[in-house]
């Protein structure tokens, strides 16, 4: 079921009910294009189904700090997806109300032949930015991004630090309602990981909500006020962060 944006939540901003994720993997291994075109004219491919996730329920308020945790293949980062509305729910329904702003794969919207210059309109267009406030905004989104002289390089000649400091710069110009953010507080080298923290926590600050997924548990605790442990697809413990990093942790 797709996502429904709705302002009948009152003070939840997002609330998950029954959702379940899935994916079909192939049973076997198609060396080809060829053979894969082959075996689906004959109906010979086999898929087992596999769900990333099931059954998966919560609300989150207004101002709540969310940490999401769990091992690798969990199913974090598809829960933000479906979330953000990237990824459409096999069963259930996401409601979200108020302006979301997801930081997952920062660059992800970018075309590799067109600048940074023309990137920060492109991607910023996808954000839901108008060309205006992009305009408005520009020469701090080129500064905070310490691109420099590389502004007018076509993005395909960037490093992945360079791309991820310019999409993190373009997605946080914004004042959101609701910040989804994956493993973001990495980005770049140790000198912009820390302004972009500092940038993060001024957000927290303002008391926006927030979903947010990390494999370090004192930074969940830290940042905070709730969490969700996810493990194999199913929402293993929720409630509050303290209770919940240290059933993690002792796990």
């Amino acid at each position: 079921m797709n996502i429904i944006l709705g302002d009948e939540l009152g003070e939840t901003v997002i609330k998950v009910k029954n959702v379940g994720m899935e994916f079909n993997l192939s049973a076997e291994k198609v060396d080809n294009l060829k053979e894969y075109i082959i075996k689906l004219l004959k109906r010979e491919l086999l898929y087992q189904e596999f769900w990333a996730l099931k059954n998966i329920s919560f609300e989150v308020e207004k101002g709540d700090r969310v940490g999401i945790i769990g091992l690798n293949g969990a199913g974090k980062s598809t829960l933000l997806k479906i979330i953000s509305g990237v990824m459409k729910p096999t069963e259930g329904t996401v409601k979200t109300k108020g302006r979301l702003v997801p930081l997952l794969e920062l660059g992800a919207g970018f075309d590799s032949n067109y600048t940074g210059r023309e990137n920060i309109f492109l991607n910023g267009a996808i954000l839901g930015y108008s060309k205006e406030f992009l305009r408005e905004k520009y020469d701090e989104i080129v500064e905070f991004s310490e691109i420099g002289k590389f502004i007018d390089v076509p993005i395909k000649n960037y490093s992945s630090g360079m791309r991820a400091r310019l999409g993190f710069s373009i997605a946080t110009m914004v004042e959101p309602d609701l910040l989804i953010l994956d493993e973001v507080l990495s980005v770049g080298d140790a000198k912009f990981r820390k302004k972009s923290q500092k940038r993060i926590t001024s957000l927290f600050d303002k008391g926006i909500t927030v979903l947010y997924v990390s494999h370090s548990i004192d930074q969940v605790k830290e940042l905070c006020n709730r969490a969700i442990w996810l493990e194999k697809g199913r929402i293993k413990m929720q409630g509050d962060v303290e209770e919940v990093c240290n059933a993690y942790d002792e796990s």
